[in-house]
């Protein structure tokens, strides 16, 4: 079992930035790919970006493209998502999520069916 802790969420104002936390225990030793996802209200959850476990390989949605830049540190597991130039579209919970088992091209490509644990979320509020 691995347990995804995020924090870092926060209410901002536009063009500000954040920074988001996640810790993932449970697993020493295992590789993880690390990602983030958000859901707005009424809105699915949408890929955000995503680590591969040496931090050679990232993937972003166009929507945050040049603004958000996500790290890791192997030791312990731990991913960040940089947030700059934050738009009121931002809003949104945003999940961390660890990938064990999943198809890694599918992964790596921001499928959320491809990630096996999740974190309780972290709230970011962006005002106009």
């Amino acid at each position: 079992q691995v347990q995804v802790v995020e924090s870092g969420g926060g209410a901002v104002q536009s063009g500000d930035s954040l920074r988001l936390s996640c810790a993932a225990s449970g697993r020493a030793g295992s590789t993880m790919t690390m990602g983030w996802f958000r859901q707005a209200p009424g809105k699915t959850r949408e890929f955000v970006a995503v680590v591969s476990w040496s931090g050679g390989d990232t993937n972003y949605a166009d929507s945050v493209k040049g603004r958000f830049t996500i790290s890791r540190d192997n030791a312990p597991n731990t991913v960040w998502l940089q947030m700059n130039s934050l738009k009121p579209e931002d809003t949104a919970v945003y999940y961390c999520a660890v990938s064990l088992y999943g198809p890694y091209q599918s992964v790596i490509a921001g499928d959320p069916r491809g990630f096996d644990y999740w974190g309780q979320g972290t709230q970011v509020t962006v005002y106009s």
